[in-house]
Parts: C-alpha cells; sequence; structure tokens
C-alpha cells in the first residue's frame, strides 16, 4: 500500500526560494509508485496544499481533507531551510503529534542552526579545530575593542541562525566591522564573528539509515567571489564546484571520519552536509558548520554527491524515506 508523504517547503526565512527548488528536485525524485506525495508550503499566514485550489493543512493533527477525505501522513519530508524547517520547531511539533520525519530531531537541529552554540559543542569532541569568534547578541553592549583583543582581521561577520550566506560579509579593515555587524543584525538577533582560516574550502554529506552512518563523495567549493555567499551559491558560473574533491587518500579519510564522528555524536539523523577549510600551510582541519537540511535543488552540492557515489536520487531519497519509517522514534 502506497504511503503518504507531506513534503514541506518554503519557510519564514529568505531562504524560501531555495527551499522551493529543494522541494522540487526531491519531489521529482520520491517514486510515485511508493508514495503519494502532498507538497504543502509552509508560510507565516498559512500552511497549504495547493490542489486547483488552496487546501488549508488542519494544524490540530496535521492533516489535510480532500474532497471530503481526511489525508493522514505516514511521514514528513522537510524540505524547508531556516526557520520554523531547520531550527527544531516544525520537528518538535511533530514529535507531538508522533509523526515521524526525515531531519535531526528537535534538539539537534536547534543546537546545529545556532552556529555559536554547535561551534562549542563540537570544540568540545576535540577532534577538529574552530575558529576564534566572538557571539554578539542584539541589546547586549558590546566594543569594537574587546572584539580585536580576541581576534584578528580579516574575519568573518554572520547573523548566528541563518543560511544561505545572508547577512554575512567578510572584513578586512577595521572601519568595515560596525556596517557589517548591523548588516548580519538585520538577519538575526544573535551575530558569529569568526577568524577568517584561509584554504581550501570542502563540504561533505553525510547520512544514516539502518543505524549505519555513511559519507558521500566530499566536494571542494572555489569561489570567483571574496567567499562563498549567497551569489556564489546560487549564480551559475560564479563558482566552481569540484566532485568528488581531488584530495589524497589520507585526507578524504580525515574528512569523512571527523564528518561521520561529528554525525554521531551530535545525534544527528537524515541527510547533513558539513562544512570544513582546510587551512593553507598547516593542513589542519578547521569545523565551519553543520546544514541539517543541505540545498538540493538539482545542481545543488548533495545531489552532486549522491550521484558521484553512483546512486540515483530516486534510490537516494527513498533509503531516507524507508529508514524514516521503520526506525524513526520519539
Amino acid at each position: 500500500m502506497k504511503k503518504n508523504i507531506a513534503l514541506l517547503a518554503g519557510g519564514y526565512s529568505g531562504e524560501y526560494a531555495i527551499s522551493i527548488q529543494t522541494a522540487a528536485t526531491i519531489e521529482k525524485n520520491l517514486d510515485d509508485k511508493l508514495y503519494n506525495v502532498y507538497k504543502i508550503i509552509i508560510v507565516k499566514e498559512e500552511w497549504y496544499y495547493q490542489d486547483g485550489k488552496k487546501i488549508q493543512v488542519d494544524k490540530n493533527d496535521f492533516s489535510l481533507t480532500i474532497e471530503g477525505k481526511k489525508i493522514i501522513f505516514d511521514c514528513v519530508f522537510i524540505a524547508m531551510h531556516g526557520t520554523p524547517g531547520e531550527d527544531g520547531r516544525i520537528q518538535g511539533y511533530l514529535d507531538m503529534l508522533q509523526i515521524p520525519y526525515t531531519t535531526c530531531n528537535s534538539i539537534v537541529s536547534a543546537l546545529t542552526f545556532n552556529k555559536s552554540y554547535c561551534n562549542k559543542v563540537v570544540k568540545a569532541f576535540n577532534v577538529v579545530n574552530i575558529a576564534n569568534s566572538v557571539h554578539l547578541i542584539k541589546g547586549e553592549p558590546y566594543s569594537m575593542g574587546a572584539i580585536l583583543d580576541v581576534m584578528k582581521l580579516p574575519v568573518f561577520v554572520k547573523p548566528n541562525e541563518s543560511g544561505s550566506s545572508l547577512g554575512v560579509s567578510k572584513v578586512k579593515h577595521v572601519e568595515e566591522l560596525l556596517p557589517a555587524i548591523e548588516k548580519a543584525f538585520k538577519e538575526d538577533n544573535q551575530v558569529l564573528i569568526e577568524e577568517f582560516i584561509e584554504g581550501r574550502e570542502l563540504t561533505i554529506g553525510v547520512y544514516k539509515t539502518n543505524g549505519y552512518i555513511q559519507a558521500l563523495p566530499a566536494t571542494e567549493i572555489v569561489s570567483k567571489n571574496e567567499f562563498f555567499d549567497y551569489e556564489a551559491k546560487y549564480t551559475p558560473g560564479v563558482t566552481k564546484e569540484i566532485t568528488p574533491a581531488k584530495i589524497e587518500n589520507s585526507l578524504k579519510e580525515q574528512l569523512e571520519n571527523k564528518a561521520t564522528y561529528i554525525y554521531r555524536h551530535l545525534n544527528c539523523r537524515g541527510i547533513v552536509r558539513m562544512d570544513f577549510i582546510l587551512q593553507r600551510l598547516t593542513n589542519k582541519l578547521f569545523f565551519l558548520e553543520v546544514n541539517t537540511m543541505p540545498g538540493q535543488s538539482e545542481n545543488s552540492i548533495v545531489p552532486q554527491q549522491v550521484r558521484s557515489s553512483g546512486r540515483t536520487l530516486k534510490d537516494f531519497y527513498a533509503e531516507i524515506l524507508e529508514d524514516c519509517l521503520k526506525n524513526h522514534s520519539i
């Protein structure tokens, strides 16, 4: 019997458009012989399924009523970036209703979405380097002098809870620091300032099915811009993404071991993508962040890595869904 799958797209953040692209890729690659897929758009004003007309979701039990028939979902495939799909809010709601979903649980999602807190936890694992940083909270006093006492320029200034490099600046000169902080505060109530690590940017997908954690082939990101910003991520030709990354086997093994270790000890679930920097001269790996709902538009990094592993997206998404249906626990 075919399973009813809710595919969640949209969200409340500036990553709405990227989420719609991600959901389109996932929907196209979910086997309609196995699943009845209902793409549900979530925005602040409403949650709805478009079937010629908008059909509102009953938030009391997360169901749809179509032509008098009540649709209950066997599993939710979350394809939302940012809030509320990546920060633990939708996960907490689904946990309360005991509906399985494909991403990390609410606690892990909330932790990893907060870059500063996640860095502190990963640093305590003592398996990878973390750049020096300062965490600012809107309304709390801070001083340029105190910031520059603990780190040297250049630095990255970024919203602490945001994705797709929205509101991120690379600061090379002191006079650029305050405008960069103000720009980041427009995106979030918390700001993270991180010391710049010069080197090669490497990113790797990790997922777990049937209790077994696996790493996908890593990608090296080479941007024509100052860094892998929003334009570089989503404008064709601005960034070169090399999958699989042309790295030595020893580095490949180190990257996979560290990524799977972090995945296991953060208690991640589903498909995540972890970003690292291989520092020039020292060849030390620095952890950047965990993306618990990585972009999956047709040419995004995770689909590239899946194809590079010799898999099809249809098989990959089916494996993720079937694992969720069989092994999900609240």
